[in-house]
């Protein structure tokens, strides 16, 4: 069987984007970074279910303290608050080049493991704010992987989910049948989703777009 490193955070597009992977054929290798985030412990309860849910051959975790020491993000820094959606600039929730970091510790799990994939959740649709979603960055660093490894079979970034709307990738995980209430996005509480960070805002606008009430519990 094809195996591959998916990033696994715990949340709805990770979540979507493992069952995905499996339902391609692959064996799933699923990666979990903790790096002081504010809801890192449900995240962590998060991966682990899905992972197990999904039979992975492995559950990997590594912890990244050192972005709690840079800093300058609001989920690593509980003195710069979280704040409520908005699609203006770069929002403080950006951790600064965070997926280079994750991605260079996947490919090396990937190489280690002879995995031919690493899958990432990454999506311009709904967080253009970002610039390490962007499609042009996934091809940087494709090609970073393809003169940086010794990978035999060679390693191939995944992205289905680049050019997708929240609300596409929940058509896809209805069909793949995620166990959404196993899940969580918001960025603020590990408890009861805050329901107005951009997290919470597009994961309950899909929900709303396709009729559907999410499973996990918000403020309100």
């Amino acid at each position: 069987m094809m195996r591959a490193v998916c990033l696994l955070s715990g949340g709805m597009d990770s979540a979507t984007l493992a069952y995905a992977a499996k339902d391609m054929g692959y064996d799933i290798i699923a990666l979990h970074f903790a790096y002081g985030q504010r809801t890192e412990k449900r995240e962590r309860a998060c991966a682990r279910t899905i992972a197990c849910m999904l039979d992975a051959a492995e559950f990997v975790e590594i912890g990244l303290e050192h972005f709690k020491k840079i800093g300058s993000s609001s989920l690593t820094d509980e003195s710069i608050p979280i704040d409520e959606y908005t699609e203006k600039g770069v929002p403080a929730t950006y951790v600064p080049f965070r997926n280079a970091n994750l991605l260079a510790i996947a490919t090396s799990l990937a190489e280690a493991r002879r995995a031919e994939a690493i899958f990432i959740g990454v999506q311009t649709g709904d967080y253009p704010g970002y610039p390490d979603c962007r499609p042009e960055f996934i091809e940087a660093f494709q090609h970073a992987i393809d003169l940086g490894t010794a990978a035999d079979p060679p390693i191939t970034l995944m992205t289905p989910f680049v050019r997708m709307t929240k609300a596409d990738i929940l058509r896809v995980g209805l069909r793949l049948g995620v166990p959404y209430e196993e899940t969580w996005s918001c960025y603020q509480n590990d408890d009861r989703a805050c329901g107005v960070c951009s997290s919470c805002h597009y994961r309950r606008a899909a929900f709303r777009e396709l009729g559907l009430c999410d499973p996990i519990a918000y403020e309100d």
